[in-house]
């Protein structure tokens, strides 16, 4: 009993250790909703996996299947079903191979399968410790960034190297996968429009330069001198600014001349008026006193 407690406690943490690697995985490669997917598998009496019972899990009954894989070399499938059950489902093709329509044989536990073949189904708190079994891949189309289409295989695995197995297939077919979005050109590929057209440039049209038209200088038509001579027809403030501002100094020099000497009599006023206010309080106390 002591043996059996110690094998189950370490196939469920080798159990929930598979199951963390698979949700990395499934992280890195960016899972995706089987659109239309099932999983069934039964298992022999004295399987750990399956307890020697059959189960069927499809979207089509409200169960949610994920997939992911990165490159097309490892497929990790994940259920999650409407009764509360939860399984992973990896396969693992040697090395960097991609997984193609064929047998493979000798696989052992991912993630720990090497350059070898990998498998590893394990859930609802159990997993094997090692493992040994085979997986066919029937149908395998992925898209780019290892979007999967399609995905159909069966397996078989083996506990501990023990007899009893548990056997299943998979089936996935999602929507071909969404084209993916070329690059804008940047905006440096497309010149700015005025260095196309040179003949726009001032530089480039000399006919309207003041230089090209010396028969509109006014030195060239001294009969327009004569508007001159009529300064009553000029614009305010053009042609006669300095006269204006002359007149206006003159006006506010004469004003300030006639003003300061108004202002000096009348504070010479006030300062007399203060000065017999004085003498006469004086006297009006000497008076006192001598009464």
């Amino acid at each position: 009993m002591k043996m059996l407690w110690r094998r189950r406690v370490l196939a469920a943490a080798l159990s929930l250790t598979a199951a963390v690697g698979g949700l990395l995985v499934a992280g890195t490669a960016h899972a995706q909703t089987v659109a239309t997917g099932s999983l069934s598998f039964n298992g022999d009496s004295g399987d750990y996996i399956s307890q020697g019972k059959s189960y069927s899990y499809s979207t089509s009954n409200g169960d949610a299947l994920t997939v992911s894989s990165s490159t097309g070399s490892t497929v990790s499938i994940s259920v999650n079903a409407y009764n509360g059950d939860w399984w992973t489902l990896t396969f693992d093709a040697p090395g960097t191979q991609v997984l193609v329509p064929r047998t493979y044989t000798a696989a052992h536990r991912h993630p720990f399968n090497g350059t070898g073949p990998g498998l590893d189904l394990s859930g609802e708190g159990r997993g094997c410790n090692e493992l040994t079994g085979s997986f066919t891949i029937i149908k395998a189309v992925f898209g780019p960034r290892g979007y999967v289409q399609t995905f159909d295989a069966t397996f078989e695995q083996h506990c501990e190297g023990g007899d009893p197995a548990a056997r299943g297939e998979i089936h996935i077919s999602n929507r071909p996968p969404p084209p993916e979005v070329a690059p804008k050109p940047a905006a440096t590929t497309r010149p700015h429009a005025a260095t196309t057209r040179p003949d726009a440039t001032p530089s480039s049209r000399p006919s309207a330069t003041p230089s090209s038209r010396p028969s509109a200088t006014p030195s060239s038509r001294p009969s327009a001198t004569a508007v001159g001579s009529r300064p009553s027809a000029t614009a305010v403030g053009s042609g006669n600014t300095s006269a204006n501002d002359t007149d206006a100094n003159t006006a506010a020099v004469v004003r300030n001349a006639v003003f300061s000497p108004l202002l000096l009599i009348g504070v010479g006023l006030v300062a007399l008026a203060g000065l017999v206010a004085v003498g006469l309080a004086v006297g009006l106390v000497i008076y006192v006193r001598r009464q």
